[in-house]
């Protein structure tokens, strides 16, 4: 999947979708586009004293979420897994390992593959 692919499903197909698979790089993809413009807001924010970031952040964490929850759901594990980064210094370290595991083949409890799909 691409970088405009991944931004095209995220934001605009399954944008509050909390249920089925996402692909590796549909993840990845989306988390570069929150990084860099959440930094990028960030700095134009302090130039002009402006709630940019806030802006932002309100629209992009409902899909960041979302994705994130397909993601977990890709590799055979419940979305409630993402609170194991609530735990302090270990926590964000053992989720981002957990994003970077390969898909489970086939179909499992949350739906078919989307390797296979696509």
């Amino acid at each position: 999947m691409s970088f405009t692919d991944a931004v095209r499903t995220c934001l605009l197909h399954k944008y509050a979708t909390f249920s089925g698979r996402a692909r590796r790089s549909e993840y990845w993809w989306f988390s570069v586009l929150y990084v860099v413009g959440t930094l990028l807001l960030a700095g134009i924010s302090v130039a002009i004293e402006a709630p940019l970031l806030n802006v932002l952040l309100l629209l992009l964490i409902v899909p960041m979420l979302a994705v994130s929850v397909r993601r977990l759901h890709d590799t055979g594990k419940s979305g409630r897994r993402m609170l194991i980064a609530l735990i302090p210094v270990a926590g964000p370290v053992i989720y981002l390992m957990g994003m970077t595991v390969d898909s489970v083949t086939g179909t499992n409890q949350y739906g078919p593959s989307p390797k296979a799909a696509g």
